[in-house]
């Protein structure tokens, strides 16, 4: 499955840099060149990771770091900035970076960090769960309710993306992706995997978990949780 990155920076030429570099690497990314932009879409897009750079129109990049950590969001973040004080990395963290890298720096170093940031977070996570439905990520084993969900490859990749980003909307894109990539089939084959994956994780139970936004994507969550 792609990683999706998000790049926060107003120097186009470290735009082009990262997007050649990084989408020959497994990742899929999108760019904001302003921090306001930046923010809107990491609060709506379930992103990997993101890079930020410091001087970012609108809204500086710490000032982006701060709402984002303020909005509960707890996707990794790597500051990528020309400043390399002591006092601006203090900064940084104390905004919610997990990470910062002094520009000029090596491609090659940006990707392990990043790397490093993404599986710390999924090592994070060994059991996904949204109310009683539980997925094991090292078994694979998805129960509900103790009751074991028989799945098909398709809507379990499916399921699994629902449930780490839950309750944030999953596109109808990123979904595609995960199972055909950039090369989607031409038919709504989506919709049969959903309504598949619908009747296991909903079908009998009086709570819903699975929501439909129509011409957007999917969520999961809990319909009685606080954060709804």
């Amino acid at each position: 499955m792609a990683r999706q990155l998000l790049v926060v920076e107003v120097d186009a030429g470290v735009v082009a840099t990262l997007l050649a570099y990084f989408e020959t690497r497994g990742y899929s990314i999108d760019v904001a060149t302003d921090g306001r932009t930046g923010l809107q879409l990491a609060l709506s897009e379930p992103y990997d990771v993101i890079v930020v750079g410091w001087s970012s129109p609108h809204l500086e990049g710490t000032h982006l770091l701060s709402r984002l950590r303020d909005s509960g969001a707890a996707v990794p973040a790597l500051v990528l900035t020309a400043r390399h004080e002591l006092h601006h990395k203090l900064a940084a963290f104390r905004a919610g970076a997990d990470d910062y890298l002094t520009k000029p720096f090596a491609l090659a170093e940006l990707e392990v960090r990043l790397d490093a940031l993404v599986a710390r977070a999924n090592g994070r996570k060994r059991t996904l769960q949204v109310r009683d439905l539980h997925f094991n990520l090292a078994t694979q084993d998805v129960t509900r309710a103790g009751k074991t969900l028989q799945l098909h490859s398709a809507p379990r990749k499916l399921l699994e993306l629902l449930m780490r980003h839950s309750p944030t909307v999953v596109t109808r894109t990123r979904l595609e992706a995960v199972l055909w990539g950039e090369d989607p089939p031409d038919r709504d084959v989506l919709r049969t995997h959903i309504y598949e994956l619908r009747k296991s994780v909903d079908g009998p139970y009086d709570v819903k978990l699975m929501e439909t936004l129509p011409k957007v994507g999917y969520r999961l969550r809990d319909p009685h949780a606080a954060n709804h």
